[in-house]
């Protein structure tokens, strides 16, 4: 049936085997049984501590099509949820868009873009979006707020200016030779976007370059109080909005015909930094992505997930997977505060759904 459609959409010029939202999903009709996805993702009885898996959102796609949806309230389809460190990545999309326009290499020194990171000359593009700067950093929220750098800037003594807070961080590191997760590199980034951009061109840039040509106007991105976006975390997106970040990245950097991201970008962001030390369990860093390809010999992080499966990721269980194998896209929106959900295994109950299609 599918090879019959096939052949009629090529006489007719019809796109059926690449599916778009335009503007809204289509629905893919597959025949799946959701129980055991469900079952683990939105469990019956969630506990008033706000222990246990709390999943707010759940939406997959399968080549441009809409397999499964689920919310739990107060969240909605059109709820434009707080992404957390999914935003990390999405800024890494939107750095792509500019990469392709010409205005950066990613051997370019930040300096170049950002004069406030003069002292650190050495820092390039592309060591702040493997988040290895160098620059001194503690990451930590719960467990150290006393020490912990992203606490101060986000909400104390950096949250003015929190591009200016992180270059002034003193050297823990040569430039690209270490992985140090930092949302500070993130915010740098963010900063070094605005000194590409001539005056006036960067607050509406996201729209102009990347949110309104997928067609997204669920986006709300919040900065500083210097103007800077918050390229860390402060990003919102309804779940079918994130989904359009997925499916760009899950085609290549096409849209709709257009290569809106150059293909050797999502390469990038997809190859692992070497230097990288792997963590047992964990997702390894590409560029400002979470792969799935080991480092040093370690297993894969996701055991039931397809070798080519990468992520972009953010506090209290954000979670964008892309499955290009499977041309699937996965939004998770959560709540989670206790570390109990489990990425594999989410993984894995989509798949095996899909393994029993037709049943």
């Amino acid at each position: 049936m599918k090879a019959l459609l096939l052949i009629l959409a090529m006489i007719t010029g019809c796109a059926w085997a690449e599916a778009w939202p335009q503007p809204d999903w289509p629905i893919d009709k597959a025949n799946l049984n959701w129980q055991a996805v469900d079952a683990y993702a939105f469990p019956a009885n969630p506990t008033s501590e706000r222990s246990g898996i709390r999943t707010d959102a759940l939406l997959i796609i399968r080549d441009g099509r809409i397999l499964h949806e689920r919310y739990a309230a107060p969240t909605t389809a059109a709820t434009a949820h707080l992404t957390w460190s999914v935003s990390k990545s999405v800024l890494a999309t939107l750095l792509g868009v500019a990469q392709g326009e010409g205005r950066f290499q990613l051997q370019d020194p930040v300096a170049r873009f950002y004069p406030a990171m003069g002292a650190h000359p050495g820092v390039r593009m592309a060591d702040l979006l493997h988040w290895a700067s160098g620059l001194d950093w503690q990451e930590d929220y719960e467990y150290a707020p006393l020490k912990s750098s992203v606490v101060a800037m986000l909400y104390t003594r950096g949250r003015e200016d929190m591009a200016a807070y992180t270059a002034a961080r003193g050297t823990a590191a040569s430039p690209g030779q270490r992985f140090l997760y930092s949302s500070g590199d993130t915010n740098l980034l963010a900063g070094a976007l605005r000194g590409m951009l001539d005056a006036g061109q960067y607050a509406d840039y996201p729209w102009h370059a990347l949110f309104t040509p997928l067609g997204i106007d669920s986006a709300v991105w919040e900065r500083d109080r210097a103007g800077t976006y918050v390229g860390s975390s402060y990003l919102y997106l309804s779940a079918r909005d994130l989904a359009r970040i997925g499916l760009l990245m899950q085609r290549d950097g096409q849209w709709q015909g257009r290569q809106l991201l150059p293909k050797a970008w999502v390469a990038f962001n997809r190859t692992p930094f070497a230097l990288a030390q792997p963590v047992p369990g964990e997702a390894n860093p590409g560029g400002h992505w979470w792969l799935h390809q080991p480092l040093g010999g370690a297993q894969r992080p996701w055991p039931n997930a397809p070798a080519d499966t990468y992520a972009a990721f953010g506090h209290w269980g954000q979670a964008l997977y892309v499955l290009p194998a499977q041309k699937l896209v996965i939004v998770r929106y959560a709540d989670d505060r206790d570390g109990s959900y489990r990425h594999d295994e989410l993984l894995k109950r989509v798949l095996a759904a899909l393994a029993g299609e037709g049943a």
